[in-house]
């Protein structure tokens, strides 16, 4: 039997790692998925320990070949892409390979008083956004590399005798699958790079006075890459001798899956909610509190693209959070049965800002509230209020976006991630939005970017068969509004309303 050639997708998201096999026509030949735990020590605080997202990565690895195997497939995997949670920062031994603390996630709001005190000193929140495109913000990595070293002793320690290993998830994982203390390649790409809050945007290289602030050191950051290049084999395991050749931040890969071009933007549901709009070839600055950021780089030489980004932090994470801690559904696809048991949420609002909000606001002292609750009200009605708290944050994001990039209105918004599989939500989102949703037949972009940028490094794929001409696509599902552009807009003034309520409420967890 003659083997399929294929390209690897490694997805290591908030809540699980997934790997698929992709053949030449962007289809799945096979995969495998695995939670992993959520440490959640004290409020606000998010972690995973970085062997349990590694055992899951070996275990997907493992479960998505024999499962082409069980198919009765032989593949010929070509190539490995990476794609991966933004921002969560892992610290490591240089040494002996181990972690000295767990990974802290993107979401976890440890670094509010951190950065309060650098916005005071450096005399506002904007300081770093022409350098780096980002505000001063408890998201970004360079706030939590500094927590660290200033709270954790043996990452001073290992800062000072020179043997810390810092990175983003990306970096880890290829340090790990590239041979780790046996010379794996300590590198990132320019996607999660930007995220750190250490990168300059123009340069795409480390900005060493921006470094100096934080207490970043040369030896201790990776090289930054294109995202589709080389970086190493992978050294032991199954896939032992396959380039590990792409890489991306999470929602730049959805990006690249959804081929957005200039001027076209997409918005994945996954854990949170990202918003992109592809800018082309130079940056945007924001004035309405969105994040400049890099959309992808397709080799080493290619011109990079760039974006506006809204960042959402509490999307199917408030679903999970009905599920796992208040057991008001049995699964998360229970959601969109139990919101469509009622016409509307008879007035109920929920404002997930379980850590504070993200853009356009940027309020790290909100917290979460359900309000407009009266005897009538139900779990239906809460259930479809989370929902709804998706779409109107969308909303939110994508008038500021048509603000910056000085349009009036998406033409379409191209949707993926887990919860976009929720007809009822992008239904709401429709409504809400008052544009027409796209939604793909197969709706883990983000892997698939990770595919593309990987095939095109190793000639499986070309950039132009990619983002210009199109691989063969499924069939597309579009949600037209169903209600009046007034009616959306008294929605989104009482949810407004209820944001506003949210404010200030950090204090009431202060003795948690």
């Amino acid at each position: 039997m003659e083997a399929v050639q294929c390209i690897g997708a490694l997805d290591q998201g908030t809540q699980s790692t997934r790997f698929l096999l992709y053949d030449s026509r962007g289809e799945v030949l096979a995969s495998s998925q695995l939670e992993f735990p959520q440490h959640c020590p004290r409020s606000g605080w998010t972690e995973h320990d970085p062997e349990e997202i590694w055992d899951s990565v070996e275990k997907c690895i493992a479960g998505a070949l024999e499962a082409a195997g069980e198919k009765g497939l032989q593949v010929d995997v070509r190539a490995v892409g990476i794609t991966n949670q933004r921002e969560t920062v892992v610290v490591w031994d240089r040494a002996t390979g181990r972690a000295l603390h767990n990974a802290v996630v993107w979401l976890d709001t440890r670094t509010a008083p951190l950065c309060d005190r650098m916005a005071q000193e450096l005399g506002g929140v904007e300081y770093f956004r022409k350098i780096t495109g980002l505000p001063i913000n408890p998201y970004f990595s360079a706030y939590k590399l500094k927590w660290l070293l200033e709270n954790v002793p043996a990452v001073a320690s290992a800062a000072e005798d020179g043997s810390l290993m810092f990175g983003t998830v990306d970096s880890y994982l290829i340090w790990r699958l590239t041979g780790g203390v046996e010379g794996g390649q300590h590198v990132t790409d320019v996607t999660n790079a930007a995220r750190t809050n250490l990168m300059d945007l123009a340069s795409r290289s480390w900005h060493a006075p921006t470094m100096a602030l934080f207490g970043a050191t040369a030896a201790m950051l990776p090289r930054i890459r294109s995202n589709a290049e080389t970086y190493g084999e992978i050294a032991a395991g199954p896939l032992a001798g396959v380039a590990v050749a792409g890489c991306l931040g999470d929602q730049m890969a959805a990006m690249l899956g959804q081929r957005c071009r200039p001027q076209q933007a997409k918005n994945t549901y996954g854990t949170g909610c990202f918003m992109l709009l592809n800018t082309g070839a130079a940056p945007v600055p924001s004035t309405h509190g969105l994040l400049t950021t890099v959309a992808y780089q397709l080799g080493p030489d290619a011109a990079p693209q760039y974006a506006l980004e809204g960042s959402i932090a509490i999307a199917g994470a408030g679903v999970s959070w009905l599920r796992d801690k208040l057991g008001v559904l049995e699964s998360a696809s229970q959601s969109q049965e139990l919101a469509a048991s009622v016409p509307d949420t008879a007035g109920v609002y929920f404002v997930p800002a379980f850590g504070g909000l993200m853009a356009p606001r940027w309020r790290s002292d909100a917290r979460g509230a359900i309000l407009g609750l009266t005897s009538y009200s139900t779990k239906a009605h809460v259930v479809r209020a989370m929902l709804e708290a998706m779409c109107f944050q969308t909303r939110e994001v994508s008038e500021a976006m048509c603000r910056d990039a000085g349009t009036d209105n998406l033409e379409v918004l191209r949707v993926d991630g887990g919860a976009s599989a929720n007809d009822l939500l992008m239904q709401l989102q429709a409504d809400i939005l008052q544009v027409p949703v796209h939604r793909p037949a197969h709706q883990e972009t983000t892997s698939l970017g990770a595919a593309y940028a990987a095939g095109i490094a190793v000639g499986f794929w070309s950039e132009g068969q990619v983002v210009e001409e199109g691989l063969p696509q499924e069939e597309v599902r579009i949600f037209q509004p169903s209600i009046t552009a007034e009616a959306a807009d008294k929605r989104f003034g009482r949810w407004n309303l209820a944001v506003k309520a949210s404010y200030g409420l950090s204090d009431l967890a202060e003795d948690s």
